[in-house]
Formats: structure tokens, C-alpha cells, sequence
């Protein structure tokens, strides 16, 4: 088939970044995909046969896309803003985090905690977070900063209480309330098995959930995921790369020699560089090596309903609660028994999880006969690792989502099943994923999410984070220094890591 300047191995968001990018530098670019669409994990889909909507079937909230990236790609993209952060029941009652009012928030703070303490501790942790997210942001973009400059960069109180030490003894440190201290933690935990009070991989975890382009906000994009992907897309085939779906990866060699397999057969292209958009353990694969471990922690459920459920608490209403992130039974030492249970091989027996309703903030997912008549929810559940699933993954599944579904409703005021709007056939509208459905249906070695581990965004050796051992070959998806959710960062730096050579 000839040769390129660049071979993108993988269609994701990362790869259509760098795609767009190096095209509209003037290079030639090929794109390689082995579904029959790009996008990766940053799709929509309808899930539910006969059910006009379309889900956010894998990822689903955007926060680390820098706003450069949108810019500089004229990406036609909607990102809208949610006004509730977050809804945490306790009891009877439960904590609302109101973006807009801090007065609303102040007294609800009081409400659960029996006082100002833990408000006021909230607002001084944020303000710091704040800082630091205004004065690493940019950097993510840049070439790496050393450690030491970055801890120059956030000062010495910053440094200590969300670099140096676990972030589990920073907020056992600075906050009282079990509930309070749940809804810090879990950003720490995301995707990622590990223990807060020891184990610095949920500082970096932290990290990447509250520094996205600057304000730590999760926005919601505007018909779902596949807008994302779709508008990167458009960008990348617009400044003239070449995208070929339906091509499976079977061969990288160090000296830029791409072998994929198409319907058509076995083809062989050369590239001056390749940007590998797959996860590590693949990339290791490919070359003909050992593969790298890794393990994905999280049980996704898609769901429709015909109505929200009622809450416990009649002062809050449904629609606020579920509009931002609703946290279920993550308080600090749930999460912690979840989490021991998990370690042991069992399946926590009151997962925690939080879940959010993408159509209340974004009607136009819905097709016109279910608008006004049916929501979304989409939950996200921790400490879920894939060892789990292993043995008897259908079996397992079932287990994990009985054992949730008990855990949501032990914080609502009815059975959430009695709202899942049923499909044509009858069939309840939901939808689990764990993290060996996603090795299995995504090609994700382990489920994780994130392709490897997390990464603390700087190193002292430089570069972009995208290098590898071979002059050709650079990473640019979530396994790259910096990767990790939808944030186009991986590919930004990989492609600038090719026009700056």
C-alpha cells in the first residue's frame, strides 16, 4: 500500500488528535482501526434493541480535553456544564453539593455533619486543588517538567498533601465526616483498585480527576460520546489523513513496518513514524514480546428508565440529585470494607458506586418519542477488579450487579427496578460491563480503562511521555505519560513529539 509519514495504529480519540494535528502539518497520515468505526471507547450506541437512545456505552463525562485541543482542531463540539457537583444520601438525608449556591451547600454541609468544620475544611482542600489544577493543566501539554519543578510549581502544602503522602491520610487528616471524606476519596479510585491510606497510584488517580483543563470540571458532551469522537473525526479526514476501519493490527516493527489484516487480506505499510493508540500489553504483542500486566477495577452499567426514583429525602429533588454525581455507599469506610472484600477475592457485598443521568443535562440522546418520558442512568461502581470475573465471568457479572442494584436501593426510597423502562421484547433496560467484558469486547487487556497504571504528569528524564525504546515507534493514547480518560492528550504530545524532531 505504499508509504506514510505517520502510521496512527488505532482509531481512538488519541489517535484522531495526533492524526489531525500532524495532517494539518502537512503530513501524510494513515490511521489503522480494526472495528468498522473510530472512536474507541468514546462512543454512542444504542444499546437496547427497539430503544431510541444513544448511550455513552464505555466512558462517558469530559473533563481532561484541554480546551487548546478544541480550539486549535476547530472541533464543532458542545460541552455543557452541570450545575449540581454531587448528591451523597446519609440516612434520611443526604449532602448536595450545589455549584452555583455556597450558601445552599454551606447548609447542607451542616445538615449532615452537625456543623461548619467540614465545609470550611472542604473549602480550603478545593481552593488548594483549584490552584494546583490552574498551574498543572497547562504543563500537560508541554514537555515534561521535572518533579522538582512541579513541586516548585504547586508549593510545599499542595506537594506534601497530594504528592508525598496518601491521599487517605490527608483526608482522615482534614475532614471529620465518613461521608465527607467518601466523597473525596472516590475521585482517588476511579478505575483503579488500590488503597487510599497507602498506596500512592490513588494520589495520581486523584490527580487526573481534578485538574481537567484547569477547573477539575466534568462536563457533559453534548449527543453523548460518539459527538467527541465524531467531531475528531471530521477534524482529522478534514485537514486529509487517511482513516481505514475494519484493519487489525497483527505486526509493528521497529523500523516503522505496520503488517494489518482487512477483508482483503494481509497488507504491509511503512512509516517514518508509528503512533501506537493501543494499550501497552498490546503494543508488546504486536512486537513480539512479553506483555504487560495490567487490571482494570470497575463494574459500568448503562440504564433507561421510565422515571427517576424517589429519594429518601423529600427536601432534595430528583432531578438535582441525579444531574451531578450521585454517591452510593462511599463513605470512607464503606469504601475501605469494599475494598478488603475485593482484595480477598470476593465481590464487595455492598459495592459502592456512583451513577449520573446524562439526559437531564443533554435531552437530544433521547429519540423524539422518549423525550420527556424517559432518562438515562449511567452508574459507574469501584472496587471491581477483574481477578473477580475470571473464573466465571457470566456468573460473576450477575453476582456483581444483583449485589449493586442492592446497594443503590439501600439509599433510595424504592426499588430501582421498578423504573427500567422495558424494551420491545420486554427486556429491562440495562446494561453491565466488567472489566473482562471490556478485554473481551474492547480489546483491553485486563478491562483498564486506562490502559496501564496512572502516571505522575511529570518525569526527570523529559521528552513528551509518548517515547519508547525504539526511535520510531511513540505511544499516543491513555498508556502515554499524561494519558488516561478522554482527553486527546496522548495524541496532542505524541504528534509534537514528531514536528518538534
Amino acid at each position: 500500500m505504499g508509504s506514510y509519514d505517520v502510521i496512527v495504529a488505532g482509531g481512538g480519540h488519541n489517535g484522531l488528535v495526533a492524526a489531525a494535528y500532524l495532517a494539518r502539518a502537512g503530513r501524510r497520515v494513515l490511521v489503522l482501526e480494526r472495528y468498522g468505526h473510530v472512536g474507541g471507547l468514546a462512543i454512542s450506541a444504542r444499546a437496547f434493541p427497539g430503544v431510541d437512545v444513544r448511550l455513552s456505552r464505555y466512558s462517558y463525562l469530559v473533563s481532561l480535553l484541554p480546551s487548546q485541543i478544541v480550539r486549535d482542531l476547530g472541533l464543532d463540539l458542545e460541552l455543557r456544564g452541570r450545575r449540581y457537583a454531587s448528591y451523597t444520601p446519609k440516612g434520611d438525608i443526604g449532602l448536595l453539593v450545589d455549584n452555583e449556591d455556597t450558601a445552599r451547600t454551606a447548609a447542607s454541609f451542616r445538615r449532615v455533619t452537625g456543623g461548619t468544620d467540614d465545609h470550611e475544611a472542604w473549602e480550603r482542600f478545593y481552593g488548594m486543588v483549584a490552584g494546583v489544577a490552574r498551574t498543572l493543566a497547562p504543563t500537560l501539554l508541554e514537555p515534561l517538567k521535572t518533579e522538582a519543578e512541579v513541586e516548585r510549581m504547586v508549593g510545599a502544602e499542595a506537594w506534601r498533601d497530594l504528592f508525598a503522602r496518601p491521599i487517605g491520610e490527608t483526608v482522615d487528616e482534614r475532614f471529620r465526616d465518613d461521608t465527607v471524606r467518601g466523597v473525596v476519596l472516590t475521585d482517588a479510585l476511579i478505575g483503579t483498585f488500590a488503597d487510599p491510606a497507602s498506596d500512592l497510584l490513588t494520589n495520581r488517580c486523584f490527580l487526573y480527576h481534578v485538574i481537567g483543563d484547569g477547573t477539575g470540571d466534568w462536563n457533559v458532551p453534548v449527543g453523548g460520546m460518539g459527538a467527541v469522537s465524531g467531531a475528531l473525526e471530521a477534524a482529522a479526514r478534514r485537514a486529509g489523513a487517511e482513516i481505514r476501519t475494519g484493519a487489525e493490527i497483527v505486526g509493528i516493527s521497529p523500523s516503522g513496518e505496520v503488517t494489518f489484516v482487512a477483508e482483503d487480506g494481509e497488507h504491509t505499510v511503512n512509516g517514518g513514524h508509528v503512533l501506537v493508540n493501543l494499550p501497552p500489553a498490546v503494543l508488546d504483542r504486536v512486537l513480539g514480546r512479553p506483555e504487560t500486566e495490567s487490571e482494570g477495577a470497575q463494574l459500568k452499567v448503562n440504564m433507561v428508565l421510565t422515571r427517576l426514583p424517589r429519594l429518601k429525602d423529600p427536601a432534595v429533588d430528583p432531578r438535582a440529585a441525579f444531574s451531578g454525581t450521585f454517591h452510593i455507599n462511599e463513605g470512607r469506610d464503606q469504601l475501605a470494607r469494599a475494598y478488603e472484600q475485593a482484595a480477598r477475592g470476593e465481590i464487595p457485598e455492598l459495592p459502592p458506586a456512583e451513577v449520573y443521568c446524562h439526559s437531564l443535562t443533554d435531552p437530544s440522546i433521547l429519540g423524539p418519542e422518549l423525550r420527556g418520558r424517559a432518562e438515562t442512568m449511567t452508574l459507574f461502581g469501584l472496587h471491581m477488579p477483574a481477578r473477580l470475573f475470571r473464573k466465571n465471568p457470566d456468573k460473576a457479572r450477575k453476582m456483581a450487579l444483583d449485589a449493586t442494584f442492592a446497594s443503590i436501593n439501600s439509599v433510595l426510597a424504592e426499588p430501582i427496578e421498578d423504573c427500567l423502562l422495558k424494551a420491545p421484547d420486554g427486556t429491562p433496560c440495562v446494561e453491565a460491563k466488567t472489566p473482562v467484558d471490556l478485554e473481551r469486547d474492547a480489546g483491553l487487556p485486563g478491562g483498564h480503562i486506562f490502559h496501564v497504571d496512572l502516571s505522575w504528569p511529570y518525569a526527570d528524564e523529559g521528552g513528551w511521555g509518548v517515547e519508547t525504546e525504539h526511535e520510531r515507534i511513540l505511544m499516543c493514547g491513555a498508556g502515554a505519560r499524561r494519558g488516561g480518560g478522554v482527553s486527546g492528550i496522548g495524541g496532542h504530545n505524541a504528534a509534537m513529539a514528531v514536528l518538534t524532531r
